[in-house]
């Protein structure tokens, strides 16, 4: 996964939590952005994009009408 043998022997013997290990060097290195999309997963920005692709205006508008 473009990782030294050494440092994934050393990153596999972590105590770290998940939360750290998700903030570390250990995942940026190994599960990158490419690497996810190759495998079919899309990320949420784009998932968004594709439903509401105006970020300017709200996704769930209606006219309102004024009471008199």
């Amino acid at each position: 996964m473009g990782v030294k043998p050494d440092d994934a022997y050393a990153w596999s013997r972590t105590r770290k939590g998940g939360w750290a290990i998700a903030q570390s060097p250990i995942l940026v290195t190994t599960i990158t952005l490419n690497r996810l999309r190759k495998r079919g997963y899309v990320s949420f920005l784009e998932h968004y994009l594709k439903i509401f692709p105006r970020l300017d205006e709200p996704p769930c508008t209606r006219p309102v009408r004024t009471v008199v």
